[in-house]
C-alpha cells in the first residue's frame, strides 16, 4: 500500500515537512499550493529535495471554482490553469486537485461543467497534467461524489479522473458503496480523513476538527474497502486539516499520522472481500490486556504516597534488590513507588503496567507500529518487562498474565509482607491527565498498540473551566483509561495548578475502607454538605445511609438498581486514589459526582 500525506497536516516549513514526511516512512506528498508559495525554495529545489529524499510528488493542489461559470469566467480559469500547469511541470509533478465550485458558480448543469473539466483536460494533458476532480462538501452545486463521477464521465478525458475524499463522502452520510461502480483508473486519487461526531455546518467541521484515522467515528475501514474493490491502486493520503496538528512538532506529528495509516492497513487487511488480500499487510494479532500488572508512582520523596496506601490497608512487599524501589500490595493491586532518578519530582503516575495473554505478540506489534519504546536497565537474574512511552509520557509496559499466582517480577521485591487481605482487590481504572495537544493520538495509541476501545465522551464542569474526558477500555472492562483534559489555562498553569491523576481501586466494601482510613487518621476529600441534601431530595436513599455517607466523605451514584460508591484521598503531588465499589453492573465513573470533587480539590489547594 502505497502512503501519502498533504503537507497540510503538518507545522512548518515546506522543507521541514518534506524531510518529517519522509524521516516518518511515507511514500510521497500532496503539495499544498500555500505551503509552496511561501517557501524560499524554488519549485526545481523542492523536486530536487523530494527526490533525495525518496519521496514521490503526488498532488498539486488546490485548484478552485474551475466549472459551472460563464464563457467569460471561464477564460479567466483558464489562463489561471495553464500558469498552474506550467509551474506543476517545474515540480515535476503530473496530478491536480480540482474541487467543485463553492464561489463563482452560476450553471447548475452537467453538460456545461462536463464541457468545461473537458477543456481543461485538453489544456492540461498539453502538460503532461492530470486532474482529480473533487465533489466538496459544500460545493455549490457539485456536492456528491456520485454526481461527481457522473461530470467526469460525461467529459470523457483521459485527462479527467475524480479524487475521493472520506471526509466529503462520509460527512453528509453519502453511501460509499457506490464508489465500486467507478472503474478504478477513473479513480485519480484517494484522501483519508476521520472525523469525531459533530453537529456543526461540514465547512467548520472540515476545516477545525478532521483527525488521522482509527481517533474518530468515521468506517475507514469499510471505505477504504470500497475503494479497493472498485480497483484504485495509487496512494492512500491523509488529508486532515486540524489546529492541534499544524502547531504540534512536526516528526512527532508525521510518525503519529504514519501510525494511523499502518493501523487502518490492519484493519483492511482483516475485513472480508478484497479482491486481493495482498495489497495490504496485516500487523501482529493484538493481545488486549486481560489486567492491570501495576500502577508506578515516581517521586523523590513518597513517604506521603506510603503513608496513604498503609492507612487504607495495603501492605509493604519488599524493596528491590537492585533499585531504590518499593512495592505495595492489596488484593492485586499492586502500586510500585520508584524513587530512583526522581529528583526534585513530586509524587506523580509515572508508569502502568498491563498483564496480557500473550507478551511477545505486543511486543511485536508495538514494534511494527513504531510506537517510542521504554529502555530501563534490567539486570539477568531479573524478569524484563517491554514497554512504550504514550504520547502523554506515561510508560506503559506490558508483561505475561501468569496461569496462577503473582507475576514473576514480584519475586524481585525482598523484606517486606505477604500479600494484603481485606476489601480492596484490584486496580478498577487509571485516570490520566492528557495535555491538550495529545489526546487523539493517545486515542489512537492505545486503541491500535493494545486493541483497547472508546467508550465514549463526557465534558464535566468543573470550578476553573470544561475537563473533557474520553474512556479507553478493554471490551471485558478490566482496564479502564480515562483521559482527560484541563482546561487550557489550568494547563497553562503548571503542575502544581494543574488537573491531578489518579488511580481508582475496587472494593468489595468501600464502607470499611473509608472508615479504617478515618480510623488511622488518614485526611480524605472533604465533601460539602450541599451535597448530601441534594443527594436525600433526589434520591430514596434511607437517611441513615446519607449520613454515614457524609461522616465518611463517601459519594454516590445510581444507574437503575446498579450502585456506585467512591470517596477520594486528599491530593499529594500530582496524584490522588480513588476506592470504589460497584454493584449490580455499574459500568460508569460516577460523573455527576466529578464537579464536586473538582471543587473540593480546588479548595484543598486554595487552602494547602
Amino acid at each position: 500500500m502505497r502512503t501519502s500525506i498533504a503537507t497540510v497536516c503538518l507545522s512548518g516549513t515546506l522543507a521541514s515537512k518534506l524531510h518529517a514526511c519522509a524521516a516518518a516512512g511515507f511514500d510521497g506528498v500532496e503539495i499544498f499550493e500555500p505551503d509552496l508559495i511561501a517557501a524560499p525554495e524554488s519549485p526545481e529545489e523542492i523536486r530536487a529535495l523530494a527526490d533525495r529524499l525518496g519521496l514521490t510528488l503526488d498532488l498539486y493542489q488546490p485548484m478552485r471554482d474551475v466549472e459551472g461559470v460563464d464563457e467569460a469566467a471561464f477564460s479567466a480559469v483558464l489562463r489561471r490553469a495553464e500558469a498552474k500547469f506550467a509551474l506543476m511541470r517545474r515540480l515535476g509533478m503530473d496530478l491536480v486537485l480540482c474541487c467543485s465550485n463553492v464561489a463563482t458558480a452560476t450553471i447548475d448543469d452537467d453538460e456545461v461543467s462536463a464541457g468545461q473539466l473537458r477543456r481543461l483536460g485538453d489544456l492540461a494533458q498539453r502538460y503532461g497534467v492530470r486532474i482529480a476532480y473533487e465533489a466538496l462538501a459544500w460545493g455549490r452545486f457539485v456536492n456528491d461524489y456520485r454526481r461527481a463521477w457522473e461530470i467526469v464521465r460525461r467529459a470523457d478525458h483521459p485527462a479527467v479522473g475524480v479524487c475521493l475524499d472520506s471526509f466529503h463522502i462520509l460527512s453528509r452520510g453519502h453511501d460509499p458503496a457506490g464508489i465500486e461502480q467507478i472503474p478504478g483508473e477513473r479513480i485519480f486519487f484517494v484522501q483519508l480523513a476521520d472525523a469525531p461526531p459533530l453537529s456543526l455546518d461540514v465547512l467548520s467541521w472540515s476545516r477545525h476538527h478532521r483527525l488521522f484515522p482509527g481517533e474518530g467515528g468515521f468506517d475507514l475501514v469499510a471505505f477504504t474497502g470500497h475503494v479497493l474493490r472498485a480497483g484504485y491502486r495509487g496512494p492512500l493520503s491523509l488529508e486532515v486539516f486540524n489546529d492541534t496538528f499544524r502547531q504540534t512538532d512536526v516528526l512527532r506529528t508525521a510518525r503519529h499520522a504514519r501510525r494511523s495509516l499502518r493501523w487502518l492497513e490492519d484493519g483492511i487487511a482483516r475485513a472480508d472481500g478484497l479482491p486481493d488480500p495482498a495489497l495490504v499487510t496485516m500487523l501482529s494479532d493484538s493481545a488486549a490486556p486481560v489486567g492491570f500488572d501495576f500502577v508506578e508512582i515516581k517521586a523523590e520523596d513518597a513517604s506521603a504516597v506510603e503513608a496513604v496506601l498503609a492507612a487504607v490497608g495495603f501492605a509493604m512487599r519488599g524493596r528491590h534488590r537492585t533499585k531504590p524501589v518499593a512495592l505495595w500490595a492489596a488484593g492485586s493491586a499492586r502500586v510500585v513507588i520508584n524513587e530512583q532518578h526522581a529528583r526534585d519530582l513530586a509524587p506523580h503516575l509515572a508508569a502502568i503496567g498491563f498483564e496480557v495473554d500473550d507478551a511477545a505478540a505486543v511486543t511485536r506489534r508495538a514494534d511494527e507500529l513504531v510506537v517510542p519504546r521504554v529502555h530501563r536497565r534490567t539486570y539477568a537474574a531479573e524478569q524484563r518487562l517491554d514497554g512504550a512511552i504514550a504520547p502523554d509520557g506515561t510508560e506503559v509496559f506490558w508483561a505475561q498474565a501468569p496461569d496462577v499466582g503473582e507475576p514473576g517480577w514480584v519475586a524481585e521485591f525482598e523484606h517486606g509482607s505477604g500479600p494484603a487481605a481485606g476489601p480492596i482487590d484490584a486496580v478498577d481504572h487509571v485516570s490520566l491527565t492528557q495535555p491538550w495537544q495529545v489526546v487523539d493520538e493517545s486515542t489512537l495509541f492505545y486503541s491500535a498498540t493494545f486493541g483497547l476501545r472508546e467508550e465514549g465522551a463526557t465534558d464535566v464542569a468543573g470550578p476553573r473551566g470544561l475537563v473533557q474526558s474520553r474512556v479507553m477500555a478493554s471490551a471485558d472492562g478490566r482496564i479502564r483509561i480515562p483521559l482527560n483534559v484541563a482546561p487550557p489555562i489550568v494547563a497553562e498553569q503548571g503542575e502544581r495548578s494543574g488537573l491531578p491523576q489518579h488511580i481508582a481501586f475496587s472494593c468489595t466494601d468501600v464502607v470499611a475502607v473509608a472508615r479504617q482510613a478515618r480510623a488511622r487518621g488518614l485526611s480524605l476529600l472533604e465533601i460539602p454538605d450541599n451535597y448530601y441534601a441534594d443527594l436525600a431530595a433526589r434520591t430514596d436513599l434511607p437517611e441513615e445511609r446519607i449520613a454515614l455517607f457524609r461522616s465518611l466523605g463517601i459519594v454516590y451514584d445510581r444507574s437503575g438498581d446498579a450502585e456506585y460508591l467512591q470517596f477520594y484521598t486528599s491530593t499529594i503531588g500530582q496524584v490522588f486514589f480513588e476506592f470504589v465499589e460497584r454493584s449490580a453492573g455499574y459500568d460508569g465513573y460516577g460523573a455527576g459526582n466529578a464537579p464536586v470533587r473538582l471543587t473540593a480539590q480546588g479548595a484543598q489547594e486554595a487552602g494547602a
